[in-house]
């Protein structure tokens, strides 16, 4: 859960950044922050970059959710089982006393 929490976080800030990015036009420099620095980067490559980050961070979510919906089906299915156990236990004792 924590992981995809995180994942929701930077698909948010994508998101942000690719709608700053869509507002400029040719002429404007931008940079990249690489480390403690910051590099000049074309606008185009940025957008692309931004492009395949939040394609990349929706597949992770997607990714995410489903290993979450199928973990709640097998916890699902423990309960099940649990229960069943807990019936068969108690009839077992039932017939003893």
């Amino acid at each position: 859960i924590s992981g995809r929490q995180k994942l929701e976080v930077q698909l948010t800030e994508n998101n942000i950044m690719k709608e700053e990015l869509a507002l400029l036009d040719g002429s404007k420099v931008v940079f990249k922050l690489l480390g403690p620095i910051l590099v000049k980067q074309e606008l185009g490559e940025a957008r692309a970059t931004m492009s395949k980050r939040l394609d990349y961070n929706t597949a992770e979510t997607k990714r995410y959710e489903s290993q979450l919906r199928d973990l709640e089906g097998q916890s699902e299915q423990q309960r099940e089982n649990f229960a069943q156990l807990q019936k068969e236990f108690q009839t077992d004792q039932a017939a003893k006393n």
